[in-house]
């Protein structure tokens, strides 16, 4: 189903060639619009509450408020519970991105990406999927869990929520936190991709996951990431 208006984008990254740049490779979109460039986190969340954005493309390390704390800032207020925030990185700044990712960001980019990567990343998180190339994926959270253990403050999700999964919903977990769409699962599985994004909302549900990021970074920390397949 198309949308009646088109998406709005919110751009927070120091550097003004950047912006710039960002800007008008989303705006060759005729399905795209930037409502608002920010220089630092404090003007993101400032102009993401006048502007109500559907989208902010959030720079990790900027001056003063940082994009992490501008995520964390964003996220809580709910009067943005509909915007959605992505996380540009040179994937130097995994730390910065893992601490995003448990602050409720929807994913992140690599500020290296194609034009078209950028307008089809934008439109997936606003059609509610995440942002977790498995590349990425796997090099960044398991490499911070498994250093760290369970990090930024998300609380464990409780035994009983774990063990309400059935086998399936488990490896279909453990394939969401390799970065894997419906369609790869479904793929991998031999299934419909309906009977996977059944079986991830579902998991989802009983985990207490906001969206697809949440429900990576709790099967890493819950031990679900790598499970084994069923038979």
């Amino acid at each position: 189903m198309t949308r009646d208006a088109p998406i709005r984008v919110l751009l927070a990254d120091d550097q003004t060639l950047v912006r710039a740049g960002f800007r008008a490779l989303l705006e060759r979109a005729d399905d795209i619009v930037v409502v608002g460039e920010a220089a630092d986190g404090a003007e993101a969340v400032a102009l993401a509450r006048e502007h109500r954005p559907d989208v902010v493309l959030m720079d990790v390390r900027m001056p003063g408020t940082d994009g992490l704390a501008a995520t964390r800032t964003l996220l809580s207020d709910e009067r943005l519970a509909a915007t959605r925030v992505v996380v540009l990185t040179t994937f130097d700044a995994d730390e910065y991105v893992f601490g995003a990712l448990h602050a409720g960001a929807s994913g992140f980019l690599l500020k290296d990406l194609a034009p078209d990567d950028l307008r089809r990343a934008v439109r997936t998180v606003v059609a509610g999927d995440a942002l977790l190339a498995p590349s990425v994926t796997r090099r960044l959270i398991s490499a911070f869990v498994g250093r760290s253990g369970p990090a930024g403050g998300t609380p464990p999700v409780p035994p009983e929520r774990l063990a309400a999964l059935t086998v399936r919903e488990r490896e279909v977990v453990a394939l969401v936190a390799e970065g894997l769409s419906n369609q790869d699962i479904a793929d991998r599985l031999g299934m419909r991709p309906m009977t996977a994004k059944t079986h991830v909302n579902r998991a989802m549900a009983k985990l207490g996951a906001r969206d697809r990021a949440h429900l990576v970074v709790i099967a890493y920390q819950s031990g679900l990431a790598g499970v084994p397949r069923a038979e």
